[in-house]
């Protein structure tokens, strides 16, 4: 459609006009289902009839079609203002004065380019032109229009951080969710969040690999491109594997612990948790580990990182390879806090064969006889009917120091609300309780162990511990990585030789000599503590040889356990074989593994001595544990 030169006087040629249209966000410019929704047709119609009344003849069209007026940084203006400058325009046409810029300095320089290149701005519904009185109305418009989009802004805002500290979402829900409407029995139409049921489930998968400190971004990535997981299409975004980036920025998203964060400040969400509180710190805690000892595990990986340390400073033993002469290549463990942190180690590099052979020696160190493990099975069987129902106040005291902890959560927002204190402040305290609340979550989880997920977790680790060499060298990488997670905390190695391990603690209790006296003077305090609070007997047996009994209403007495030979523990190999390593002078070990609680064993009941399997079905096999 163009407009008629003026037949009056067909020696003088027709004015050249171009039109720019513009919308501001993607829906706009496909509502309704049509290719161009309803505002761009229109406005393009009264551009028409505006050209065709000036007998203007138009030469050039451009559309931005969801973008913004705040920036002139628009791809079809800037086409559009390239255009002009090169080739002879007497007018651009728009439909309102907005619809070019909402910015005052903005439209100062479109205006000025236009006129540089001899072309005069035409509006549809304003009448703006070159007389004072145009010009005047032309800044007054601009300033509207610029005054309209910062207020917009605000009040889209202020909306926007309301429906936050209600518990709603802002904005695009992340990976696992999916963004919907729902409408309440008054009628009216709410937004809301649900669960994606073909994503939703690799967000705890994700968290739980990477928290093991063995996985890396790029392992992830591989793996969901093989089992063919995407995101999820948008319109103005196809469907795409998971990027490395997006897996890091999905295992820092607090918005999966339940938490909306919004303008650095996080409310407690409306939306279901993918993964506990717990879990996410354990992830944060790989990440920050990772940057304060300049790790880079995505550029090699082996099933040995993580779990082999220098036995002369502690720190962990890193893979890399170098070329020799004749252009073979040899892989190699070093010392990190020799060669990055540079501590003053004098660990040899070692090959990388043998490491891995000093390693599956160990494991033959460890083998129990079925002796010994049947006395282990009996006592902590029979600690378990003691134990566990002592357990009562103590999940009453960890659920009721999560509820204080939501309650200080709440009076902290509240003060934040009466702008008592300050957003700093708030996000310094919001942290320390976030703390708090997932070694609450850890220890009440710990309590509610189920007694058949325990007994289950102790025949596993009885399985393993009467073959354990067996089980590892028929194990691929991946489980060989799994079995050494399992057992061992730390293997410390000097030259060709295993100084000493830190067990996990399942492994710790299982292995210790004194296990038997150990849980006897555990099942007598848990007794003797429930004895003033469960309406437990204490009955006392005035025979000195025997000693005294704890009787429980099930009848179980704690003094009576199986007899326990001492010879059959004698062979158990010890944490430490010739006493302290000479890092561990100066450092103190963990107290993770000092204790005596059982209930650590569940710490295993996903575990399994693995075998030889292709990486895919290896990932399917991670994927449904």
């Amino acid at each position: 459609m163009t407009a008629r030169p003026d037949a009056k006087d067909p020696d003088v040629a027709a004015a050249r006009a171009v039109i720019y249209l513009r919308v501001s966000t993607r829906d706009q410019a496909k509502r309704g289902g049509e290719a161009e929704g309803f505002s761009i047709p229109a406005q393009r119609e009264a551009c028409l009839r505006k050209a065709e009344g000036l007998g203007a003849e138009i030469v050039g069209e451009f559309v931005d079609a969801g973008e913004s007026a705040r920036s002139a940084n628009r791809p079809e203006l800037q086409r559009m203002l390239a255009h002009v400058k090169g080739n002879r325009v007497d007018y651009v046409i728009v439909h309102k004065v907005d619809r070019l810029a909402r910015n005052r300095v903005d439209d100062v320089e479109i205006t000025l380019a236009l006129k540089a290149g001899g072309t005069q701005l035409v509006s549809c519904t304003e009448n703006i032109d070159e007389t004072p009185s145009g010009m005047l109305l032309h800044g007054i418009m601009s300033s509207i229009a610029e005054f309209y989009s910062r207020n917009l802004a605000t009040e889209a805002k202020k909306g926007m951080r309301q429906k936050a500290k209600a518990g709603g979402t802002p904005g695009i829900a992340p990976f696992g969710y999916l963004n919907t409407s729902e409408r309440t029995a008054e009628g009216r139409e709410v937004r809301t969040v649900v669960i994606d049921p073909q994503r939703a489930h690799w967000v705890p998968w994700l968290y739980e690999r990477y928290a093991t400190g063995e996985w890396t971004f790029g392992m992830l990535r591989d793996v969901l491109a093989e089992e063919h997981v995407t995101s999820l299409p948008r319109p103005h975004r196809p469907a795409a594997p998971l990027a490395t980036s997006h897996i890091a920025t999905i295992l820092k998203n607090r918005y999966y612990a339940g938490v909306v964060t919004f303008e650095g400040v996080e409310y407690q969400g409306r939306h279901q948790a993918l993964v506990s509180e717990d879990l996410f710190e354990q992830c944060q805690r790989v990440r920050e580990g990772r940057v304060r000892s300049r790790e880079k595990p995505s550029l090699r990986t082996h099933y040995l990182k993580g779990s082999v340390f220098c036995g002369q400073c502690g720190e962990p033993l890193s893979i890399q390879t170098s070329r020799g002469r004749l252009g073979t290549y040899y892989d190699y463990l070093y010392c990190l806090g020799r060669q990055v942190k540079k501590n003053g180690c004098s660990f040899v590099a070692t090959d990388q064969s043998r490491i891995e052979a000093l390693v599956e020696d160990e494991w033959a160190r460890i083998e129990h006889t079925q002796d010994a493990l049947s006395q282990i099975h009996d006592i902590i069987r029979d600690h378990f009917d003691v134990v566990l129902p002592a357990r009562d106040h103590e999940r009453s005291e960890a659920a009721s120091r999560l509820a204080a902890l939501k309650r200080d959560a709440d009076k902290l927002m509240q003060a934040y609300y009466a702008d008592a204190i300050s957003v700093e402040h708030l996000r310094d305290e919001q942290t320390r309780l976030a703390a708090a609340r997932a070694l609450s979550e850890r220890r009440l989880a710990q309590i509610e162990i189920a007694r058949d997920q325990l007994e289950a977790s102790l025949d596993r680790c009885c399985q393993l511990l009467l073959r354990p060499q067996q089980h590892y060298l028929a194990s691929d990488d991946q489980g060989r990585r799994e079995l050494n997670q399992a057992v061992f905390r730390r293997i410390f190695i000097v030259d060709d030789e295993v100084v000493g391990v830190d067990l996990t603690p399942a492994f710790h209790h299982l292995m210790d000599p004194n296990l038997g006296e150990r849980l006897r003077r555990e099942a007598a305090q848990a007794v003797t503590e429930h004895t003033k609070r469960a309406n437990l007997h204490l009955v006392t047996n005035q025979t000195p040889d025997e000693g005294s009994k704890y009787v429980h209403e099930s009848g179980v007495i704690a003094g009576d356990r199986p007899t326990v030979h001492r010879n059959a523990f004698c062979s158990l190999r010890r944490e430490r074989p010739n006493g302290s390593l000479p890092w561990e002078q100066e450092k103190t070990l963990d107290a993770e593994a000092q204790g005596s609680n059982m209930t650590l064993l569940v710490g295993v009941t996903g575990f399994e001595p693995a075998t030889s399997s292709s990486r895919t079905k290896r990932a399917t096999k991670l994927r449904h544990t």
